[in-house]
């Protein structure tokens, strides 16, 4: 008989690598057989764990009385897409029941799965539906298939021991070595990429190195393909966050990376404690998950930043994961015992078993309470920064977010000194987000549409000033990534007056601009104010656009409006500007008011009026042939000038109740907002309330201070100590 040597050799090393991995307890890398049967035990007493065990089951449960599928690869968002997540998803609960209860149908449900796919998987090419992505097999990109083997490499090592030997090494041999070997060697440059996709890379093949035992791999997954500290998962903790946590791609994609992060991080710390991996960086990854966590509305949603959706709230399984292992690795706090409770779940295992304890009937769990914050941005903390003021709390917390970061990697808007304006329980001044139908096969096959970078992305779809109807570095990403925004200050002491200032002196050749938002709550005001300061200044007239989009209805304005009433044209060719069709325009020839309804509360936007200002109503939908975007209304204020202070307030007002049919305060209780000067040192400007309230608001325009400052307007003096001021002032 002729022997092949080099099945034998394959053989032998299998059974080498099985002897090796029995030496080592399964399950280990997400849940332990210790936790496990804490989990049992503790059944039947938490509720938080209870319904988030029910769940499991439910899902499990209708897929054992389904047929198992396994469909050829399709388009993203479509059946075969959903269909192979669903699959892993089912397999990772079908794992953790199958450690907590020993139940062995869980088991057989997933051999069955892997049995499948085993055969499927060897016979699979590169995926047929890729598009500008690293191809999957089973996923048009293998970001997707990432995820899977994440999640898998959780269920398998909670059958591993129930499993035979054999079936072992046809799962490892035909699905999860493949795997490991596509990720980490023919697309290496993604597994070495400092971005979200690399790091579910390196999570997806650490993980199952950890269950495989597989030294080499887990190497490389920490340092890179090559083994030098320029890539892996050490690096993309270094240079992903800043100091203070915050990541640079916005909350929306820190939602989602933080889930490899942690869940690689909690398996490096069960396996190898030594590395003390949740000390690295100064504990970089517990400031990771509060400053994702602490970026919220009170709703619990995350703000729009970059390519993000508006819907995206801190219970999606992300965060779950993380706010978890921060209570457990990093200590208890009433904010995340809140968090949890707008999740509504925990993991199971022992970090989410620690939560459910401390939450008990949640009857004991205060309101989350966020307080203002500032993060730094880029990895060195050097490159601008976000600035979140907050007043009141609970649900019914004001919100006010400014944005002046890095550009957010490919994710990016050219949006730099945004802002948008919570209240209500809403977005008042809404950020566009992303334009994407998220996994929704017949729009693009659920990828971001073309406007995404036709509109989206573009300065004007943004509440920051657009100069010369173009964007922000001519819409060029490679500028924008070496160039950031610029702290100027920031007071977030959380009581009546707070304010914060940026600078962005290189998004426009020739142009500087200045932003300063205070925050004001007054006694003779029902809610807190919006005072809003932009200040552009340059050696050349530029035509300056001020626009700010509002949800609700327009009520009334003091501008004689020329209405399109049969015929509507685009505001402009270019840079966004042909997505908006052109509602209205007029002069404006005093200090404008400008109101509209949203929700129960009026909302007027009341402005200095400067020469030649103009006022233009727009809304999105124009050169849309195909309807992917949304219809967005927007106010905006255009002047031509050299120099220009855009000087507003937003305040909410009255009350409004359609059902019952009441309304009271329509009119603004702000009647206007006048520029008394500004220069090189400082800005001030007064604002007037029908009640004969007035505010000065004195704002340093030069280099950050806690000194004196004076400057003069018009023969009279205004002084003032640090970097802003605001005078309550009585007729």
């Amino acid at each position: 008989m002729k022997v092949n040597h080099s099945f034998l050799s394959v053989l032998v090393a299998l059974v080498i690598f099985c002897g090796t991995i029995i030496a080592r307890e399964h399950p280990s890398i997400a849940i332990s057989k210790a936790e496990a049967q804490q989990i049992k035990a503790a059944m039947g007493k938490y509720p938080l764990l209870d319904k988030t065990i029910a769940g499991y089951r439910e899902t499990v449960e209708n897929a054992l009385n389904k047929p198992i599928e396994l469909p050829a690869p399709g388009e993203a968002g479509g059946y075969s897409h959903e269909r192979h997540k669903q699959n892993y998803r089912e397999m990772h609960r079908a794992g953790l029941l199958f450690a907590i209860t020993g139940e062995e149908k869980y088991a057989q449900f997933i051999k069955k799965m892997l049995d499948g796919y085993a055969e499927l998987y060897p016979t699979l090419g590169p995926h047929p539906r890729s598009f500008k992505q690293k191809p999957g097999k089973l996923f048009h990109q293998t970001l997707n298939e990432e995820v899977w083997l994440t999640h898998v490499a959780i269920a398998y090592d909670c059958v591993y021991d129930w499993l035979k030997p054999p079936d072992r090494a046809k799962y490892e041999a035909n699905i999860f070595l493949k795997m490991m070997e596509l990720f980490a060697v023919e697309h290496h440059e993604e597994f070495d990429r400092i971005h979200n996709h690399g790091t579910w890379a390196v999570a997806a093949v650490g993980m199952m190195a950890y269950v495989l035992d597989q030294p080499e791999w887990i190497e490389k997954c920490l340092y890179g393909t090559k083994k030098d500290g320029k890539g892996g998962f050490l690096k993309q903790m270094d240079l992903l966050f800043s100091p203070d946590g915050y990541y640079m791609e916005g909350p929306y994609y820190s939602r989602y990376a933080v889930r490899p992060f942690f869940l690689f991080a909690d398996a490096i710390e069960r396996i190898e404690p030594q590395r003390k991996i949740y000390e690295h960086r100064d504990a970089i990854l517990k400031k990771a998950y509060y400053s994702l966590a602490e970026t919220i509305f009170p709703n619990g949603v995350f703000p729009p930043i970059n390519d993000a959706s508006k819907t995206m709230s801190i219970a999606d399984i992300g965060p779950v994961v993380a706010n978890d292992l921060t209570f457990l690795r990093y200590g208890a706090n009433d904010n995340l015992l809140a968090i949890a409770a707008i999740q509504d779940q925990v993991m199971l295992n022992g970090a989410g078993l620690a939560v459910a304890k401390a939450f008990g009937d949640g009857s004991n769990v205060p309101d989350l309470n966020w307080k203002s914050v500032e993060f730094t941005d880029g990895f060195d903390g050097e490159r601008g920064g976000l600035g979140i003021l907050r007043y009141g709390s609970g649900p019914d917390q004001t919100m006010l977010l400014m944005k002046y970061g890095v550009q957010g990697d490919g994710h990016g808007h050219f949006d730099k000194l945004q802002f948008i304006f919570y209240d209500q329980h809403r977005e008042v001044v809404p950020d566009y987000g992303f334009s994407r139908w998220i996994n929704m096969e017949p729009k693009y096959g659920g990828r971001y549409t073309k406007e995404n970078d036709t509109f989206a992305k573009q300065t004007i779809a943004h509440n920051t000033v657009v100069v010369d109807e173009k964007t922000q570095h001519n819409f060029s990403r490679r500028e924008a990534d070496d160039r950031w925004a610029e702290r100027h200050f920031f007071d977030g002491n959380s009581g009546n007056v707070q304010a914060m200032s940026a600078r962005a002196n290189s998004q426009y050749q020739g142009v500087n601009m200045q932003r300063t938002q205070v925050l004001l709550k007054d006694d003779q005001l029902d809610y807190p104010m919006v005072i809003d300061l932009f200040r552009l200044t340059s050696d050349t007239p530029h035509q300056y656009d001020y626009p700010v989009y509002f949800n609700g209805q327009m009520v009334v304005t003091n501008v004689p409006l020329n209405t399109n009433l049969t015929q509507l044209q685009p505001l402009g060719d270019d840079a966004g500007y042909q997505h908006i069709w052109k509602i209205a325009e007029g002069a404006v020839s005093e200090p404008l008011q400008f109101t509209w309804v949203d929700g129960q509360r009026y909302y007027s936007l009341v402005a200095a009026n400067s020469p030649e200002m103009q006022l233009i109503l727009g809304r999105t939908g124009a050169n849309d042939p195909d309807f992917n975007l949304r219809s967005e209304q927007v106010v905006m204020l255009r002047g031509n000038a050299t120099d220009q202070l855009f000087a507003s307030v937003i305040v909410p007002h009255g009350y409004f109740n359609e059902a019952a049919e009441i309304s009271r305060d329509a009119r603004s209780p702000i009647v206007s907002v006048s520029v008394i000067g500004h220069n090189e040192s400082a800005s001030v400007i007064e604002i007037a309330a029908k009640s004969g309230r007035r505010w000065q608001v004195m704002v340093n325009n030069g280099t950050p201070t806690d000194k004196e400052i004076t400057v003069s307007f018009d023969g009279k003096n205004f002084r003032w100590n640090g970097n802003y001021n605001v005078l309550f002032l009585n007729n």
